[in-house]
C-alpha cells in the first residue's frame, strides 16, 4: 500500500519575496488581510512614524563647527570650515550705507552674493551599494548639493553681518588745525574681510531620506560654530585671528528650520488597475523610495510659536492636495518639535 507523503510547500523567506515583488510586498504590510493585524511598513513603522533621530556634536576638532546625525540607517557627517575673503579681494565690493546701496535693499543677500556659504555633498563613500568610492559625483549628489544651497539662502538661515569682519580706523584728525567750533567726525568703521564657509556634508551610510538627514547635519553643524575672533592689523594689512577659543564667538542663526519630507505609495503599480487607494509615508527608507513616484518636502520653523512655511518641494503626481498637505504640515510640527529638543542641546 502506497504512503500519502504531506506536499511540501514552496516559501521565500521575507526578504526574497520583497525583492521579487517589492509593491505586493509593501502593499500586503499597509492593507493586511486580517483585521487583527495594523497596517504596517515593511520596516514595522507605522505610515506616520518617523525614524528616532541621534545628534552628536562637535566630534571633528579640526573643524570651526561639525554634528553626526543619523536617522536609522541614514549616517552623515557634517563638518564647516571658515575661510577668509578679503574685501580687496571681492570685485566691485565698496563699503556704502547709503539709503541707495545694495546692502540697504529689501531681499539683498550679502551671504548669497558674494557666495559666503559653500556647501558640498560626498556620496561615494560606500555607503550603499548604489555610491562606490572612487565613482564621480552622482546626479543624487549634484541635486542635494544644489538643493541644500538654495534652502540655505531662501531661508536666510545665517546672518550676513555675522560674515563681515569690521575694522575701526583711528582718528587721526589734527585738533589743533581745526576750529574750536568744528567738531571732528570719527572715521566710519570698515569691511575689510569676510568669513566663507565651506560646508562638507559626507554620507556614512544611506537608508532613503538623505535630504533631511543632511539638512539636519548642516543645521545642528552651523549651531556648533564658533569663529575665532578676527582684526585687521593696518601695518601688516593682514586679517589675525586670535588663539583664544574664550574671544571666539558662536554663529547667529535665524531661526531652526526642519525639513521633512514624505512619499505618497499607490494601491496600483504603474499602469495597472483602478485601485485609488494611496499612503503617505514620512521619512521613508530606500525600500519605499523605490516604489514611491510623488515626494512633498516641507521645511518649517515653529521656534516663534508659529509655525513658518520656508520651503515647498512637491514632485512626481497629483495625488497630494490641499487636505493631505495639511496632514503633512501637522506631521512636520511634530518632527520639528522632535528634532529642535536635540539641536538645542
Amino acid at each position: 500500500m502506497a504512503s500519502t507523503a504531506p506536499q511540501s510547500t514552496l516559501s521565500f523567506p521575507r526578504e526574497t519575496f520583497a525583492k521579487l515583488s517589492p509593491h505586493p510586498y509593501l502593499l500586503a504590510h499597509l492593507q493586511p488581510s486580517s483585521n487583527s493585524s495594523s497596517p504596517t511598513r515593511a520596516n514595522g513603522r507605522t505610515a506616520t512614524q518617523f525614524r528616532t533621530p541621534h545628534i552628536n556634536n562637535g566630534s571633528l576638532t579640526h573643524a570651526e563647527g561639525s554634528a553626526v546625525v543619523r536617522i536609522g540607517d541614514t549616517t552623515v557627517v557634517c563638518g564647516i570650515r571658515g575661510e577668509i575673503l578679503l574685501a580687496s579681494n571681492v570685485p566691485g565690493f565698496r563699503v556704502d550705507k547709503s539709503s541707495t546701496a545694495p546692502s540697504s535693499k529689501e531681499g539683498y543677500n550679502e551671504a548669497k552674493e558674494l557666495d559666503l556659504l559653500v556647501p558640498n555633498i560626498e556620496l561615494a563613500t560606500g555607503c550603499s551599494p548604489a555610491f562606490m568610492p572612487g565613482q564621480p559625483p552622482s546626479t543624487l549628489a549634484q541635486s542635494l548639493s544644489t538643493r541644500i544651497y538654495s534652502l540655505l539662502h531662501s531661508s536666510r538661515l545665517v546672518d550676513g553681518e555675522a560674515l563681515k569682519i569690521w575694522y575701526q580706523p583711528p582718528d587721526l584728525s589734527d585738533q589743533d588745525k581745526m576750529d574750536e567750533d568744528e567738531d571732528g567726525e570719527a572715521a566710519e568703521p570698515e569691511v575689510k574681510a569676510f568669513w566663507t564657509l565651506y560646508i562638507d556634508i559626507l554620507f556614512i551610510s544611506l537608508d532613503g531620506n538623505p535630504f533631511d538627514a543632511a539638512w539636519a547635519a548642516v543645521v545642528s553643524a552651523l549651531k556648533n560654530v564658533r569663529l575665532p575672533k578676527a582684526y585687521w592689523d593696518p601695518d601688516r594689512e593682514m586679517i589675525f585671528c586670535e588663539d583664544s577659543v574664550a574671544e571666539s564667538k558662536k554663529l547667529h542663526l535665524r531661526g531652526l528650520p526642519i525639513a521633512v519630507t514624505s512619499l505618497v505609495f499607490k494601491a496600483k503599480e504603474q499602469g495597472h488597475g483602478k485601485d485609488k487607494r494611496y499612503w503617505i509615508l514620512v521619512d521613508p527608507d530606500t525600500f519605499e523610495e523605490g516604489l514611491c513616484d510623488e515626494s512633498v518636502t516641507v521645511v518649517v520653523d515653529c521656534g516663534s510659536g508659529k509655525t513658518k512655511m520656508l520651503g515647498i518641494s512637491k514632485a512626481g503626481g497629483t495625488t497630494v492636495g490641499m487636505l493631505e498637505m495639511k496632514e503633512i504640515v501637522s506631521l512636520a510640527e511634530k518632527r520639528w518639535a522632535e528634532l529642535s529638543d536635540l539641536l538645542d542641546t
